[in-house]
């Protein structure tokens, strides 16, 4: 359960943002949208390897 302590004189926003935040950062969304549909392991996997050369040649590319 995430827990957000609201400071004195703080506005809403500001305490929104940060539960927004944290939200994200616990992959709450991110997860519930991955169970929506069976993906087989290979094709994850396949999917990593992808993703894990496009962020290789990126990086090769800023390097240049």
């Amino acid at each position: 359960m995430i827990v957000i302590n609201v400071k004195e004189n703080e506005s809403i926003d500001k305490a929104l943002k940060r539960f927004k935040k944290k939200f994200e950062k616990t992959g709450v969304m991110r997860e519930l949208r991955a169970r929506q549909y069976f993906t087989k392991t290979s094709v994850r996997r396949r999917e990593e390897i992808l993703r894990a050369a496009y962020r290789q040649n990126m990086q090769e590319q800023e390097a240049k």
